[in-house]
């Protein structure tokens, strides 16, 4: 593919995400003039139409929208490639604000990125936990992490953990003389260990999934936290049901510390996902720690 050609995918990439003629020129550094006449020119080198436009907004035809899905992942690959390739040749420096899960942070962010402190020592990593979707770019953060690969569009999302599995755990101590629940909706009679959300202060509704069939249920207890680890701690001490991580709990079920509850219905979620604000160059120091952070599965 010529650099010409390569150069009008990306033109329209620009334009379908933005929807806009004039904003997606502004981004590129063209006259919207210019950029009209670069789509024309590839709508019929390839003989097919791929923008509806109208005076007051543009959209992808069925064609468009094929090729942005087919293109545009893999001119941000491309980019971030070259990103990190620039992060090889330039000295990464200054900061990288993330902000995360708790249980992220300690799982995926610091692991594999307390390595980079030692290698480039002009870097700086700053984290920041939050579970909500914090707007990244309002906030000041160069990246965040979230559950799930969706993200607004102009956002791009890289896969950095396998899928999360959730349980269900209590102490032995708060399950002696007591029957375990069967369902999930039989965890009301017990005592369980909130979770507070900061979207508008409300209390987590734990989920669950058997077979294809989902289940929230509201539970009750006298102790709500904000913080994973506090939850898990919480349960320790036999202050009840917790609703964490599967890979925190673990080791404490196979120590005899806690007790699984409704195995068969802990729920699978898709993995943790880093994102970031959609620009055609990032900071060497960014590049690196997506490079670091990007998820591999084992024998890939």
């Amino acid at each position: 593919m010529s650099k010409e050609n390569l150069n009008d995918l990306r033109a329209f990439v620009a334009v379908a995400r933005a929807r806009s003629f004039t904003r997606a020129a502004a981004q590129l550094g063209l006259s919207r003039s210019a950029l009209s006449h670069t789509m024309l020119a590839l709508e019929e080198r390839l003989g097919v139409r791929l923008l509806t436009r109208t005076t007051r907004s543009v959209s992808t035809t069925e064609a468009g929208a094929r090729l942005l899905d087919t293109v545009a992942l893999r001119l941000d690959e491309i980019d971030l490639e070259l990103g990190a390739l620039s992060a090889l040749r330039d000295k990464p420096a200054g900061t990288v604000r993330i902000t995360a899960h708790d249980h992220a942070i300690h799982s995926i962010l610091w692991p594999r990125l307390k390595p980079l402190l030692d290698e480039y020592p002009d870097v700086q990593l700053e984290f920041s936990v939050d579970y909500g979707f914090t707007d990244i770019a309002a906030q000041g953060f160069d990246a965040g992490v979230r559950s799930g690969d969706r993200v607004d569009k102009d956002m791009i999302a890289v896969r950095i953990a396998e899928d999360l599995r959730m349980a269900v755990a209590a102490s032995p101590e708060y399950l002696r003389g007591q029957p375990l629940p069967q369902t999930p909706h039989e965890l009301t009679s017990h005592r369980c260990i909130n979770l507070r959300l900061p979207t508008y202060g409300g209390l987590y509704a734990w989920e669950f999934e058997k077979a294809g069939v989902a289940v929230n249920v509201r539970v009750s207890g006298q102790v709500t936290l904000n913080n994973t680890f506090l939850m898990l701690q919480a349960a320790l001490d036999g202050q009840g049901m917790a609703y964490v991580p599967l890979d925190l709990v673990q080791p404490h079920i196979d120590q005899g510390r806690l007790v699984p509850v409704l195995e068969d219905w802990w729920p699978i979620f898709p993995g943790y996902h880093l994102y970031y604000a959609n620009r055609r160059q990032i900071s060497p120091a960014l590049a690196l720690v997506i490079e670091a952070l990007r998820y591999r599965a084992q024998g890939a």
